[in-house]
């Protein structure tokens, strides 16, 4: 039976009735007792819940937003949805992401309604969330590879909560909020096959540097390699991994040291060869730098552990 007092489908006050509906609202005295002041489900954790099959007459405005976040997956039909000042059409296999604190509207096209998941989701790591290139490049429709591990976590979620708001099930659900949250945002990284013609610059130089910890690139070598100036290149790099390029191969060089170290018993002037350093001493230098402590010392503290 249909959930609205005169029984017609749709939205009113901004929820959204209908046949199939499923939905949960974590009340607030829950959140305010048992989430909020919890150090491991305070940073980021599920405010509500749903599936909407067919979500006819589906509308939404908000003037303000949300204090929470709130991620969308169409699996079936079309809608749209408009965040600040621009529209944007949503298809199957397309999400996006409403960031907190501004103002929306969303809604199902009216001849083809969609079908979606959705959940809203909050906490004190949201604004350094909503600061990364990764999330917010996410404001605007994304496609992804349909994945049948996506409905079957949601699930697991929903029925956690059904079952109550223990801390068990508010930690089982918000743990798998993280993953469930990641296969979107990441959803490149979930499939096992990579093409990297199909990444950004960036993602395909790191594969690249870490294909070659052997050799050595100069910066323009990198830049020329992706067709791009040093300083876009540059700026590229840093906006998504917060190091420049040289630094963050540099980086990778010393994680893989590090592990040579802890692993064989290779000597540091073969790890640093290795590592396409023709000075052991300058290499010993820039591990100490990175790492914090000399190669000697490191392998020398591994032991005793």
């Amino acid at each position: 039976m249909k959930e609205t007092k005169d029984n017609k489908e749709g939205s009113h006050k901004n929820v959204w009735y209908g046949l199939g509906r499923q939905r949960i609202e974590i009340p607030k005295t829950i959140l305010k007792s048992r989430v909020h002041n919890n150090l491991l489900l305070k940073h980021l954790h599920i405010c509500s819940i749903g599936y909407y099959p067919k979500a006819k007459d589906h509308y939404t405005y908000r003037k303000k937003g949300l204090p929470e976040n709130f991620i969308f997956y169409c699996v079936d039909g079309h809608g749209w949805y408009q965040l600040g000042d621009q529209k944007y059409e949503v298809g199957p296999n397309e999400f996006f992401i409403l960031p907190q604190n501004t103002e929306h509207a969303y809604g199902n096209d009216p001849d083809h309604p969609w079908s979606i998941y959705w959940i809203h989701f909050g906490g004190d790591a949201l604004p350094a969330l909503n600061d990364t290139l990764a999330v917010q490049k996410h404001f605007k429709p994304q496609h992804i590879k349909s994945n049948a591990a996506f409905i079957s976590i949601f699930n697991k979620i929903y029925k956690a909560l059904e079952l109550g708001y223990s801390i068990d099930n508010l930690l089982f659900a918000n743990m798998s909020l993280s993953h469930f949250l990641t296969m979107f945002i990441y959803n490149d990284r979930h499939n096992e096959m990579i093409d990297t013609e199909k990444h950004d610059c960036v993602d395909s130089a790191i594969l690249h540097m870490q294909q070659h910890l052997d050799k050595n690139f100069s910066l323009n070598e990198l830049s020329s390699k992706y067709n791009y100036s040093v300083s876009r290149f540059s700026n590229l790099f840093r906006q998504k991994t917060g190091y420049a390029p040289i630094d963050y191969f540099l980086q990778m060089k010393m994680q893989k040291a590090c592990q040579q170290l802890d692993f064989t018993n290779d000597s540091i002037k073969m790890i640093a060869f290795g590592m396409g350093f023709d000075d052991p001493y300058y290499f010993s230098k820039r591990f100490k730098t990175i790492i914090g402590v000399s190669p000697k010392k490191y392998r020398a503290m591994k032991k005793s552990e």
